[in-house]
């Protein structure tokens, strides 16, 4: 088809031609040095235009004769450039495939190659790509000095200023991970202080901020941190709860006395207070300091709401509520029974009543409750062995010595 409109083409012109020039009856004259040359019209501007292409043909000729070794050179930097994006490649390639030795020679090859092609010398992304792979090969390595070496070379590089382009952050935050490694955790803060906001709220480095908030043993900060980064969706439902409520309880147990346990609590975030197990653990830790009035304090809302917890749930602040009974008013009565109500099968929830109510002075009531909760298997043994205690006592005080030492000896074999 293509040959076919070539060929109407050439008798297009073949047709304007014979029109234009077949009845043009001009003449041109030339004169030089007292000679005279007649010539016709149509072949002067046919020889005109045959000179001007042959000089056309030949200036570009020379021209690209004169341009040859500029040429050349820009085809042997073509050639090193890429040779060295190749080298770059196979670093790459060869860091993934754990080959750390490889990957080390490859980059240091791209950046050679980079040194000596002005294209590459002025591209600050390439050079960065290639000391962060040979840096990671080192780590990778266990040499930390010649690591230490490739990020002070980036370091110089950007001039002390704030990482600027996606490879600069990500040679920043590789630092700060790296640093993670060594077990660096001061060094790694002061790191990610240096971050710009933008990087700094990044998924990635609120990970490494939470390890460093747990590796200097900061349970407030990391619990923060790991709160922003649930907000952001980094982690898994079931993983958040535990991590969050795992954090809460090292918060809680970092508390010296009541004042501060009472400003840990106040620091924590809504959803952290309204964690009935974070609650039973504060409540735990007042009583540990001798506070039973503040962990009743705490656990009052969660047996309030006693019908809508969980049973695990309910009885973390049934055993909670039997520790720290002593000195509970009459108003916990009423909470102790809608509490039997709701969860009668509960032997932590007997636990709880028989206590209260022996601290009430109901002897017949606790006696009830808490030989039913001593004789379920499924609660914990230290809370059987309080029962048994408590029973024990109270069979002391209406003075059957026997009925109390078999009570006794039945704790003693838990």
């Amino acid at each position: 088809m293509r040959g076919v409109i070539w060929l109407v083409l050439l008798f297009g012109v073949a047709v304007v031609a014979a029109t234009t020039l077949g009845s043009n009856d001009g003449l041109v004259s030339i004169y030089w040095s007292g000679w005279r040359t007649d010539v016709s019209l149509n072949l002067a501007l046919l020889s005109l235009v045959v000179t001007f292409a042959v000089l056309a043909l030949a200036t570009q000729a020379l021209v690209g004769l004169l341009g040859l070794p500029k040429r050349a050179q820009q085809w042997r930097e073509l050639r090193r450039e890429r040779a060295a994006h190749a080298a770059l490649r196979e670093a790459l390639a060869e860091y993934f495939a754990a080959r750390f030795n490889r990957a080390r020679r490859s980059a240091q090859r791209a950046l050679d190659l980079a040194a000596d092609t002005p294209a590459l010398r002025s591209d600050a992304d390439f050079r960065t790509l290639g000391h962060l792979l040979a840096a990671g090969s080192l780590h990778r390595l266990q040499d930390r000095a010649l690591r230490d070496e490739r990020l002070a070379t980036l370091q110089q590089a950007q001039g002390g200023a704030p990482p600027k382009g996606s490879a600069q952050e990500g040679a920043a935050l590789l630092a700060i991970e790296w640093l993670l490694d060594d077990r660096d955790a001061d060094q790694a803060a002061r790191r990610l202080g240096e971050l710009p906001a933008g990087v700094a709220r990044r998924t990635q480095a609120l990970r490494m901020r939470l390890q460093v908030a747990r590796l200097q043993r900061n349970a407030m900060a990391a619990l923060h941190t790991a709160r922003q980064l649930s907000n952001h969706q980094a982690l898994s439902k079931a993983a958040a709860q535990g991590l969050l409520r795992t954090l809460a309880y090292e918060a809680l147990d970092d508390a010296h006395d009541i004042d501060q346990l009472r400003r840990t609590w106040q620091q924590f975030d809504a959803a952290d207070r309204r964690d009935p197990l974070v609650a039973v653990r504060a409540a735990s830790c007042a009583l540990a300091m001798g506070m039973p009035e503040e962990a009743r304090g705490w656990l009052r809302p969660l047996c309030d709401a006693a019908a809508e917890l969980e049973p695990q749930t309910r009885s973390a602040v049934a055993l909670a509520l039997a520790d720290a009974a002593a000195g509970a008013g009459t108003d916990w009565l009423v909470r102790v029974e809608a509490m039997v109500s709701n969860g009668a099968d509960d032997p932590a929830v007997l636990l709880a009543a028989g206590t209260v109510y022996r601290q009430r002075q109901l002897y017949g009531k606790a006696q009830q409750m808490l030989t039913g909760a001593a004789q379920h298997k499924e609660l914990p043994a230290r809370a059987r062995r309080q029962a048994l205690c408590l029973l024990a006592d109270l069979a002391r005080q209406g003075g059957d010595e026997a009925a109390a030492q078999a009570y006794e000896r039945e704790a003693a074999r838990l």
